[in-house]
């Protein structure tokens, strides 16, 4: 499958943007799917996964409560709507895929994913 994020930009802390990560290739509904990020001389972080059916959901805890993660499979694509964002939120966002077995199950750690893409910039100015 193949990954493309979008929706990336510059904003106000204290404001809003979705990403989106399109799929191409296979059907997205096989796939898990995680954001992550990653900062300038930092490692890649876990931001949120989402479970194949959608239903299951897991969050970082910096993130819970502003961030919140969506698929429409119809679509093919995977949303990340994040408000209240603060300049810590900046860096480079991924999205990545896991072709599970489980359709419920989501995943949190980066060595679950062997499908990524290129990566979306954000930067939130104070």
């Amino acid at each position: 499958v193949q990954l493309v994020e979008s929706g990336g930009g510059l904003v106000e802390a204290g404001g809003s943007l979705r990403l989106s990560c399109a799929a191409s290739g296979r059907p997205f509904s096989d796939y898990a799917v995680g954001w992550f990020r990653q900062a300038p001389g930092m490692e890649r972080e876990f931001v949120a996964s989402i479970s194949r059916s959608g239903k299951g959901t897991d969050y970082a805890a910096v993130v819970e409560g502003r961030f919140t993660i969506s698929r429409d499979n119809a679509k093919n694509t995977v949303y990340l709507q994040m408000n209240s964002l603060r300049p810590e939120d900046t860096a480079d966002y991924s999205c990545a895929a896991y072709a599970s077995l489980f359709t419920d199950a989501w995943f949190s750690t980066v060595g679950a994913y062997d499908n990524w893409g290129q990566g979306t910039q954000i930067t939130v100015s104070s």
